[in-house]
């Protein structure tokens, strides 16, 4: 007898193929998994302007450099991370953070909005935010079954604004029924300073049927994304401070 099939995929006209997870996956995800963090593979959006993501793959010591990322968005949240001491890298955890951008917790906590640290120039030039305002993307590429996380630096929000409300939202879209591409741009801040920035753009709009499944998939894997703690999620940038936009 063979062996049986762990995950069915849907492929859509471009190629695009939806996993259609099977219930003993699901339920084995659930018995494995217990106690468990289930960490995504996190793409990065380099420094100095360069054009390339960097992503996980087999060869965990050399990621993937790839110019473009192509995928059905099935989460998207704001993060907001306060570091006490100058951040410079690593998984050192934030002394404040926030899952919804709304909310703080840690030290000092409380509400986002009127905290004095999340007003432009607290932070310790005096031209940005001590908080950094962040966005995570999950997405779900072609014919994988976990989604992969990029956290937008301030920079990038306002693109990733306008591409939702223009081209998704407006046009009767939802982020999951539509495979997105994104890429990255080079820019240069009022200083004179290169940094990359993202930008989107709509690739495709899903079937009906595939948007269903997708809306099934989005809304199981909240559980999940929105519990990933914030870590090594702000790009080390000093040139993004005097770019950032409020919104």
């Amino acid at each position: 007898m063979g062996k049986k099939s762990v995950a069915k995929k849907t492929v859509n006209k471009t190629g695009f193929q939806v996993p259609l997870v099977q219930e003993e996956v699901k339920e084995a995800m659930a018995e494995e998994m217990e106690g468990l963090e289930i960490l995504f593979d996190r793409a990065k959006i380099p420094s100095g302007g360069g054009l390339a993501f960097e992503v996980p793959w087999e060869d965990v010591d050399q990621p993937q450099l790839l110019q473009e990322l192509i995928g059905v968005i099935v989460d998207h949240h704001p993060v907001n991370g306060y570091w006490q001491e100058r951040y410079n890298g690593g998984n050192t955890p934030p002394d404040c953070s926030s899952m919804d951008g709304k909310r703080g917790e840690g030290s000092p906590g409380g509400d986002c909005k009127t905290c004095s640290l999340n007003q432009f120039g607290s932070d310790e030039d005096g031209k940005g935010k001590a908080c950094k305002n962040m966005h995570r993307i999950y997405l779900l590429r072609s014919g994988e079954v976990l989604p992969i996380l990029l956290t937008l630096p301030p920079t990038s929000i306002k693109n990733f604004s306008n591409y939702m409300a223009k081209r998704i939202i407006t046009k009767g879209h939802r982020s999951y029924g539509v495979v997105t591409k994104i890429t990255l741009k080079k820019v240069q801040s009022n200083s004179g300073i290169t940094y990359s920035q993202a930008q989107f753009t709509l690739e495709e709009v899903l079937k009906p049927e595939v948007v269903e499944q997708m809306t099934e998939f989005s809304r199981g894997i909240k559980g999940t994304t929105r519990q990933v703690e914030v870590l090594d999620d702000y790009i080390v940038e000093s040139e993004e401070k005097e770019e950032d936009t409020p919104f």
